[in-house]
C-alpha cells in the first residue's frame, strides 16, 4: 500500500513538473522531500486510525504525551458507547477515522507542550463533526479566601487574585484566580499547593484544600446513572477548540485583622518595573465584578456558592 502510494506521489509530482518547469536539481530535491514526508505519515498509519505526523514528531512522542492518551481513550469510550440503543447516534454512529497532527510546540528543550491536531470524526453517512483541537492538559486553580480572626460571623472574605500578562487573549495585565499546570505524575493538589506557595508566599498543604470539582460531581453522580463518559470531573471552559479542563479548589486561611490590612493596601496589582506577576486582594462580594473575564473565578464562585447553600461546605 505504501509503495503504491510513493509510486502515486512521483506520477503527480512529474506531471506537475511539466506544468511548472523548474531546474532538475530543485526538482530532484522537492521530490525528494515530499517522498519522505509521504512515506513518513503513511509508515504512522494502524490499523483502524490513521495517524499524519509533522516533521519532528514521531509515533512514540505523540504516544507518550499524556494529554494526547488522555483524549484518545476519553474520546474511544464515548465513541463506543454509540453501541447502546439509547444513544442518540445508535442508528449511525460516528468512528474516528483519521488524526492529522498539524504543529507542536515544545516546553524546556524536549518535552512537548502543546499538540494542535484535526481530527476526522464521520458516519456511513457522510455527515463529520468538528475536530480540531489543542491538546494541553489539565490545569488548577483555587479559590483562596482569607478571613480576619476577628471575624465574629460577618463573614468577611477577601479572595486572592493574581495580575500577569496573557498574551493569547492579548492582555498584559489578566487578572484571574491562582491556577498551574499538573505535573507528568498527575497531581492536581500538588500542583495547586506548589503554585500557591510561589505566587503568593502561603505554605500550602495538601489537606487545607478542598476540592470544588470532586464535591459537585459527587452531587451529579446522585442524579444520573448512565451519562458517564468519562470525563474528569472538572471545568472545560473551551471544549469546542481545546482539551484543558480546569479542576477548582478552595482554601480558607484566617489571619490578624492588621495583616489582611497591610495586605489590601500593599497587594493592589500594581507592578514594579520589569515584574511580570502580581498579586492583588479583592472583597469577595465584588468577585463576580473583578474576575468576570476569568473562566476560573465565575467557576470557581459559582461552585463554592452553591456547594454552601447545599449545605456541602
Amino acid at each position: 500500500m505504501v509503495r503504491a502510494g510513493l509510486l502515486a506521489g512521483c506520477i503527480l509530482l512529474l506531471a506537475v513538473a511539466l506544468l511548472w518547469p523548474i531546474s532538475p536539481r530543485d526538482m530532484a530535491r522537492s521530490l525528494a522531500h515530499r517522498l519522505l514526508r509521504y512515506a513518513h505519515s503513511s509508515a504512522m498509519a494502524s490499523d483502524s486510525v490513521r495517524i499524519d505526523l509533522p516533521e519532528g514528531l514521531t509515533l512514540d512522542q505523540l504516544q507518550s504525551f499524556r494529554p494526547f492518551k488522555n483524549w484518545m481513550a476519553t474520546l474511544n469510550r464515548s465513541l463506543e458507547r454509540q453501541k447502546a440503543t439509547w444513544h442518540p447516534f445508535h442508528a449511525d454512529p460516528y468512528a474516528l477515522r483519521s488524526v492529522t497532527v498539524q504543529s507542536f510546540d515544545r516546553f524546556g528543550g524536549d518535552r512537548l507542550g502543546f499538540v494542535k491536531l484535526a481530527a476526522a470524526v464521520s458516519n456511513s453517512a457522510g455527515e463529520s463533526l468538528p475536530g480540531a483541537a489543542l491538546l494541553r492538559g489539565p490545569s488548577v486553580a483555587v479559590l483562596v479566601m482569607l478571613i480576619p480572626d476577628d471575624d465574629s460571623g460577618g463573614d468577611e472574605r477577601h479572595v486572592v487574585m493574581t495580575v500577569q500578562p496573557r498574551i493569547p487573549v492579548g492582555s498584559m495585565t489578566f487578572s484571574e484566580l491562582p491556577a498551574g499546570m499538573v505535573d507528568d505524575a498527575g497531581s492536581f493538589k500538588g500542583a495547586a499547593a506548589k503554585e500557591m506557595e510561589e505566587e503568593l508566599g502561603i505554605d500550602i498543604k495538601d489537606d487545607e484544600l478542598t476540592c470544588l470539582s470532586d464535591l459537585a460531581a459527587d452531587e451529579n453522580a446522585k442524579s444520573k446513572s448512565d451519562d458517564d463518559e468519562g470525563l474528569a470531573a472538572a471545568m472545560f471552559p473551551s471544549a469546542g477548540g481545546c482539551d484543558e479542563h480546569v479542576t477548582l479548589y478552595s482554601l480558607e486561611r484566617r489571619i490578624p485583622r492588621q495583616q489582611l490590612r497591610d495586605w489590601t493596601g500593599r497587594l493592589t496589582g500594581l507592578r514594579d518595573e520589569g515584574e511580570k506577576i502580581t498579586l492583588k486582594l479583592v472583597p469577595m462580594k465584588n468577585l463576580w465584578r473583578e474576575g468576570a473575564r476569568d473562566a476560573k473565578a465565575l467557576g470557581a464562585l459559582a461552585l463554592w456558592e452553591a456547594l454552601r447553600r447545599e449545605g456541602r461546605l
